[in-house]
């Protein structure tokens, strides 16, 4: 059974979160998810027109004396968040208005180094039954590395591919946890702020390596635990009421990790650097070849410096490429193509096949 510290990994910690960071060691975590208690401050109950009473966040866990005691709460576990994470690591904190700006405060005082703030954009929000404010339709979730310095984990052409090969934005249109992803209990909302395991699908994939640890120091239902197991992360996870750790760990035995060769990130792979003259000098194309665009209304010859020549322009194999496409820029070695057993091949498929036989 693997630990942190002098805690066992993949579970759910009964106790105070302040107390149970302190018995995990120095720079030891990966990715830390917090969904802090958010001290809405609710006074009274919240009904609807027809006087019904609204399922809303009245938990005794959400309530503060007093904004300097949540601050102190807030500035006492992020502080042992920076001290357990990782430089290579990140945090996310999600909030409302409520909270999210002193919980900001306190990251930025503490030396974490923010990166982004991420709206959650609720595609289905409660609605705003007294018509007394904007209906309330996002919480923001701010992303940090320890410092301006660390070299944190961000899978970006992962994310852009899920994007329909569009920057993922900082703003998430996720709908809130319902139907069958809304967990029960004798026909009761089993956590009030259970959030959507979309949302932590994302966070997880693309701030974290398969193997990670993934920390939550407020499990509540068990969503970060849930996803980080899915996704092939080591997770530890903390919460002080028995009743949520109970619903947290039967939504566990339910998880079935998706296999290890789906959560590659093969299109993060970076090609490997080879200049065309190596591929000249190891006989995998030869001064004098002409080499072609994939339609072959272009071609090119090959020079003895590694430049080609193409109706009297000579340069790179990317400059040319662009030269003849009417582009300030392009890839050449994935505009040109050889021949090879009378089918076209590219020049990039010839690079992988030069990296795999000389950079093991």
């Amino acid at each position: 059974m693997s630990t942190l510290g002098s805690l066992t990994l993949n579970a759910i910690h009964q106790g105070d979160c302040v107390a149970l960071l302190k018995q995990i060691p120095d720079n030891s975590v990966d990715l830390i998810f917090a969904d802090p208690p958010y001290n809405l401050q609710l006074n009274g109950e919240l009904t609807r027109p027809n006087q019904t009473k609204v399922d809303a966040v009245d938990d005794e866990w959400d309530k503060f004396a007093s904004m300097e005691i949540y601050d102190a709460f807030t500035n006492d576990w992020l502080k042992e968040c920076h001290r357990v994470l990782k430089n290579t690591g990140s945090i996310w904190v999600i909030g409302t208005y409520h909270n999210i700006f002193r919980v900001g405060a306190s990251l930025q005082d503490l030396g974490f180094w923010m990166l982004n703030d991420v709206v959650w954009i609720k595609s289905n929000p409660m609605p705003n039954f007294k018509g007394t404010r904007f209906n309330n339709a996002h919480e923001t979730m701010l992303w940090a590395a320890k410092s301006e310095k660390s070299k944190y984990t961000f899978h970006y052409h992962s994310m852009k591919t899920m994007n329909d090969d569009l920057q993922m934005r900082s703003d998430w249109f996720i709908p809130i946890c319902q139907g069958e992803e809304r967990i029960k209990v004798n026909g009761q909302k089993a956590h009030s702020t259970q959030k959507p395991e979309e949302l932590l699908y994302r966070v997880i994939l693309s701030t974290s390596n398969v193997g990670d640890v993934v920390l939550d120091p407020f499990s509540g239902s068990g969503t970060t635990a849930a996803v980080a197991k899915k996704l092939g992360r080591n997770f530890i996870a903390f919460e002080r009421e028995s009743f949520y750790i109970d619903v947290a760990n039967n939504r566990l035995k339910e998880i079935v990790p998706i296999k290890d060769n789906l959560l590659e990130y093969k299109v993060e792979v970076k090609k490997p650097k080879v200049p065309f003259i190596n591929l000249i000098d190891k006989g995998f194309v030869h001064v004098g070849d002409f080499i072609f665009s994939k339609d072959q209304i272009h071609q090119a010859l090959i020079q003895a410096d590694s430049s080609i020549e193409s109706n009297g322009f000579v340069g790179s194999i990317h400059k040319v490429s662009a030269q003849l496409l009417g582009k300030e820029s392009n890839n050449g070695w994935t505009f040109w193509y050889v021949k090879r057993n009378h089918k076209m091949v590219s020049i990039d498929d010839v690079r992988e096949e030069f990296a795999k036989k000389y950079l093991k």
